[in-house]
């Protein structure tokens, strides 16, 4: 980087050769930057799907895994059918 003092000894013409170098410099380099510039947003943009398909992904496995032993299901299951008394067990008896 050049020093500020450094300007203030070139003469006007000098100075004006410097000014039409660094525009020179940076048109030549236009192209490269804004092809540069579309890959950054070409590659922020398959970040960006990537996250979403991630997100996605995630939502529908939670979604379908069947809830954890300590939660409640959302709606408790009905028995199918009345439940009978259970039958008692009588032990044989010997004759």
């Amino acid at each position: 980087m050049e020093n500020p003092n450094q300007q203030e000894n070139l003469s006007p013409e000098e100075l004006a050769l410097k000014k039409e170098e660094m525009l020179q410099f940076y048109e030549e380099s236009m192209p490269y930057l804004e092809a540069q510039l579309n890959y950054e947003k070409l590659l922020s943009d398959i970040d960006e799907m990537r996250f979403k398909r991630t997100q996605i992904q995630m939502q529908y496995a939670m979604m379908m895994a069947p809830p954890e032993d300590g939660e409640e299901s959302p709606m408790p299951e009905a028995p199918l059918a009345p439940q009978k008394a259970p039958k008692k067990r009588v032990l044989k008896k010997q004759v």
